[in-house]
């Protein structure tokens, strides 16, 4: 990947039929102190975009109330097309954060994760990481 360069495409909610959008920056710099919150409507999406195909063997998302969560992938040239990879009911951890760790083997250009539903109105997403070693910290 060279710079190893990826960004969150869009984030969003499906409410009353009408698409709620937020656009996120992204970088690889080593800030957990930020972090993406959702508006409180189920499911939520997040997408994030990569420079070009790349092979992921693992990705683990660092959250907080997140229920159950999907992930998909897409090898389009447009977040479009998307396949399921896994989905997974997470453990609450009262008053910590949630680590889960997906083993995958794919290639993808963009993923898309959907918090299908969670232990409270709200969650956020404080990291993203996909092996091999690239980073997604929101911010």
């Amino acid at each position: 990947l060279g710079a190893r360069r990826h960004c969150a495409v869009l984030c969003g909610t499906a409410e009353n039929g009408k698409v709620q959008l937020r656009i996120l920056s992204g970088s690889l710099y080593r800030s957990s102190k930020t972090f993406w919150t959702t508006t409180g409507m189920f499911p939520q999406e997040l997408i994030i975009g990569f420079p070009k195909c790349v092979k992921i063997s693992k990705v683990t998302i660092q959250c907080y109330l997140v229920r159950t969560l999907r992930i998909e992938r897409s090898t389009s040239k447009d977040p479009v097309g998307f396949q399921q990879c896994v989905e997974k009911d997470l453990q609450h951890r009262e008053g910590q954060l949630q680590m889960e760790e997906f083993p995958v083997s794919i290639y993808t250009t963009y993923l898309r994760f959907i918090i299908k539903s969670a232990f409270d109105h709200f969650v956020s997403v404080h990291r993203l990481k996909f092996g091999p070693p690239f980073y997604f910290f929101i911010r």
